[in-house]
């Protein structure tokens, strides 16, 4: 068998960028980070967090003049 063929597998752990750490996994890289976790996501904290007040459809009906 060939020498060196599967990659390094790390204890690492996942850290969202609320700060906290999400949990600890096994993987081929040495730290991980995600945006959203269980933490702070909307559905499990229960704030409400608008991002787009205005939808794509009337977005699209003001850019070209639309009715």
């Amino acid at each position: 068998m060939k020498k060196d063929t599967h990659p390094t597998i790390y204890q690492t752990e996942v850290i969202c960028a609320c700060g906290s750490v999400a949990w600890k996994t096994l993987s081929t890289r040495e730290k991980i980070s995600v945006e959203i976790c269980s933490s702070c996501h909307p559905a499990w904290t229960g704030e409400q967090r608008i991002v787009d007040t205005e939808g794509r459809v009337d977005r699209m009906k003001r850019r070209y003049n639309l009715k």
